[in-house]
Order: C-alpha cells, then structure tokens, then sequence
C-alpha cells in the first residue's frame, strides 16, 4: 500500500512539474535536457564541430541539446543506452550495455579512432529499493564513463557525470581529480531538490 502510494504521488509531481510540461511543449524527449542546457549555459561546453558521446542516452533529452548545440560544423553526437531510443537527427545510436565488452568495443569501432571532445553521461542504474546498493551500482556506472573518458577524449576534454551523493561519492571525485585539472560540483535548477543527484563536471584531460 505504501508503495502504491508512494508511486501515484510521484506520478501527480511528474505530471504537474513544470519542466515536464514545458518539454512538452518544446518537444525535448525529458525533462533533462534543462539539466544539460542550464549547465552548457554556465560552463560553455558544447561547440559547433564538437565529437560527443552520451552514455545513458535514452530517453535523447541529453542528446537532443548536444545535436543542436554541437552537431554542425562536422560535429558529431553518439549515443548509448541499454534501452531503445526514438531516434534524434543528427546522432548516432547505439545500443547495449554499457557494461559489456562488445557494447564498448562497437562505441570504439564508431569513433573511428576520433578523439572525443566530451563525454556527458546521465546514466542511473535499475533501483532496487536497497538505498546501499542503488548507491553502489551509481558509482560504478560512473567510474565505468570515467574509465571511458580517460582512454577517449582528448587532452583539455571534458566529462560531465550524474553522481548522487552518499557513500563513495568522495572516493569517485577524487579519482576525478587524478583525470581532470579542475572538477566542479554542479546542481541544475531543473534538478529535483529533494534529489540528491549532482553533477560532477570534470575540465581539462590530462594527456
């Protein structure tokens, strides 16, 4: 009972959040692509020309703001995700697991030996309910998109990564910080209060 009222209160806040409604109404795939705009708008991360890959691609909100703000001028946008994706002009889908041999090796294979320029991950695991394990299988996630970043993007790329704050949230900062010359905590407005995701935006790969 408690679940189910826990879910129908959750889905009333979706349906009258206000992001919600105006993605709608501009046509962006979720509500996240406010994230990424608010936070592009800040830190000037996405240039026309620009090669991105976004892991965690699906719904496409991400990936419809990095085709729009980076996709001309030669760029190119690719994305990832394990669920399927309504397809977005301008960006190259792959599907698969994150996790897996094969999936990486095809992401690779697209690059087509290109360095990257940045990497945008949103990725959040299956909740399970058990708050120490959703917590932990997040902080894999992202240290797999560091591990992917450190062998692809560029010298002076960036990566900007959702992390929620809990145990080894430190941990994976720091490891941040052994990639990236400056790492910056950012909190779009468009992102729920109550949540306590944050983006870690890490500036300037190190060789």
């Amino acid at each position: 009972m408690k679940k189910h009222k826990t879910s129908k209160a959750w889905m009333r806040e979706h349906v009258t959040d206000p992001f919600v409604q105006r993605a709608k109404a501009e046509g962006w795939h979720s509500r996240a692509a406010f994230k990424l705009m608010e936070i592009d708008d800040r830190d000037r991360l996405l240039r026309p020309g620009m090669v991105v890959v976004d892991l965690g691609a699906a719904p496409g909100g991400w990936s419809q703001v990095a085709a729009e703000r980076a996709g001309s001028g030669g760029g190119r946008v690719l994305a990832l995700d394990l669920l399927d994706m309504v397809p977005v002009a301008g960006v190259e889908f792959v599907k698969g697991d994150f996790r897996e041999d094969a999936v990486l090796w095809e992401l690779t294979f697209r690059l087509g030996g290109r360095p990257v320029d940045l990497v945008i991950s949103d990725m959040a695991p299956n909740i399970s309910g058990i708050a120490a394990t959703d917590q932990a299988r997040s902080v894999h996630l992202a240290e797999l998109a560091l591990e992917f970043s450190a062998r692809h993007l560029k010298p002076g790329g960036d990566f900007l990564v959702k992390v929620f704050q809990g145990e080894g949230f430190d941990a994976f900062r720091k490891a941040m910080g052994a990639v990236f010359g400056k790492v910056a905590v950012r909190k779009p407005k468009s992102s729920r209060g109550r949540s306590n995701e944050v983006y870690l935006l890490g500036r300037e790969c190190r060789p």
